[in-house]
């Protein structure tokens, strides 16, 4: 949602949550419906800034698991415990805590393991170009020069 008059200042929570789940062809978007995203920057109209306020339920995911080519990601943890699942493994996150992920870095998604809601504030820049892989997934994405994500699968045919 874009608002092109946008507010100086507002609630988080009062930000209408986004209609559909994700962006992501099935499969891979019905993994997605435990998650509710807030989009702040858009509402706010912010061009070069994304920040999402993201409740994911029990069970839930962020996304995922992916990196970015071009983007730098924060992860900001509100309310709720998290874990960071990496290539590598887990890491417990509480309230207060926060994970960066530098472009090109390494492989991540939040999953939601506890019995009470999860919210976390997301943020990253929007470069031009960016890509996203997906090691564990037979997909990919490309950011159009509209601002919106193309998936195909890894071998380029479309999902």
């Amino acid at each position: 949602m874009t608002n092109n008059k946008a507010p100086v200042a507002i609630a988080a929570v009062d930000v209408p949550p986004r209609t559909k789940p994700s962006n992501y062809p099935e499969p891979f978007a019905s993994r997605m419906t435990r998650r509710e995203k807030r989009m702040l920057g858009d509402f706010l109209g912010l061009k070069n800034l994304g920040v999402n306020l993201t409740t994911i339920a029990p069970g839930g995911e962020s996304a995922l698991m992916h990196t970015h080519s071009q983007q730098d990601e924060l992860i900001h943890v509100l309310e709720g415990e998290a874990v960071l699942a990496t290539p590598s493994g887990e890491t417990r996150l509480s309230p207060g805590m926060c994970a960066g992920f530098p472009a090109r870095g390494g492989a991540h998604h939040i999953l939601n393991r506890g019995d009470r809601d999860l919210v976390i504030l997301e943020i990253g820049d929007r470069p031009e170009g960016d890509e996203g892989r997906y090691p564990q997934d037979d997909i990919q994405a490309a950011m159009g020069a509209d601002g919106k994500w193309r998936f195909t699968r890894k071998d380029g045919t479309l999902c």
